[in-house]
């Protein structure tokens, strides 16, 4: 079996399109993977997904990118909240977010708390979707390592959190704002009428024309006057055929 067959292996049996990615990225990453498991070739791994449910595991999440923490390069949710606070919540007190990607769910619960913080009165909407349902449970509990706390600061820490065991859980008033749901950013249909879409670390692994239509979709699916935010390595050089203007380094506003 070669990357190819792979590929298509993958597809067929994990429902997962490996060829919206980045090959030479993506097949680097899943020798690497393959290595840290201690298996030499594709067939024999494949045999080892299918068999073995933790392998399983272990490959969607080392493909799906899940690396997550709250509030994950703080200055840029910073200048998030101001973007919320100027440009969102003047002209609609409750928002309708979509947070794409969102891993096991320190994003939208970051961006509860920052809606929390300015408009705590707003009925705000927070869609949080990912490709994997192992993760999408683990983002439903709310249950988090003192690692994944790490962007918190102690007064957040104790005004959001209940800390049980050496675990942290988010209090009711977040979760209850966010709605998980699973969703193929290459193969679902996109919702609309989000004031913002939250996709950050994840475009930056697919190949140009998924990339293309993936933003073709956020901008479909924005309000005018709405904002994407991506992540810090992730700028968008021509945002406007996306309909764009550059709201901040890596904040972008539908005209």
């Amino acid at each position: 079996m070669d990357f190819n067959e792979f590929h298509k292996w993958v597809h067929k049996e994990l429902g997962i399109n490996l060829s919206a990615y980045k090959p030479e990225q993506l097949n680097r990453r899943i020798n690497s993977l393959m290595t840290r498991v201690g298996i030499k070739t594709l067939d024999e791994y494949s045999k080892s997904i299918k068999s073995n449910p933790e392998q399983r595991q272990k490959f969607l999440d080392f493909i799906t990118i899940n690396v997550t923490e709250f509030f994950r390069n703080p200055e840029l949710f910073t200048d998030l909240e101001k973007q919320i606070a100027n440009e969102l919540l003047p002209n609609n007190s409750s928002l309708k977010i979509w947070s794409a990607a969102c891993s096991i769910g320190c994003e939208p619960y970051s961006l509860g708390i920052i809606l929390d913080k300015l408009a705590p009165n707003g009925r705000h909407n927070i869609i949080a979707t990912d490709i994997d349902d192992t993760i999408l449970s683990r983002a439903r509990s709310g249950e988090y390592t003192e690692n994944e706390m790490k962007g918190i600061n102690n007064a957040d820490l104790s005004k959001y959190f209940k800390v049980r065991d050496d675990k942290y859980y988010v209090e009711s008033k977040i979760k209850n704002m966010v709605t998980f749901k699973k969703h193929d950013l290459i193969l679902d249909r996109y919702d609309t009428g989000f004031d913002l879409i939250v996709c950050r670390n994840v475009v930056i692994y697919f190949n140009n024309d998924v990339k293309q239509e993936i933003y073709k979709k956020f901008s479909n699916s924005l309000k005018r006057g709405g904002l994407l935010f991506v992540g810090a390595t992730e700028s968008i050089y021509n945002y406007r055929d996306y309909g764009f203007e550059k709201a901040s380094t890596f904040i972008y506003k539908k005209i």
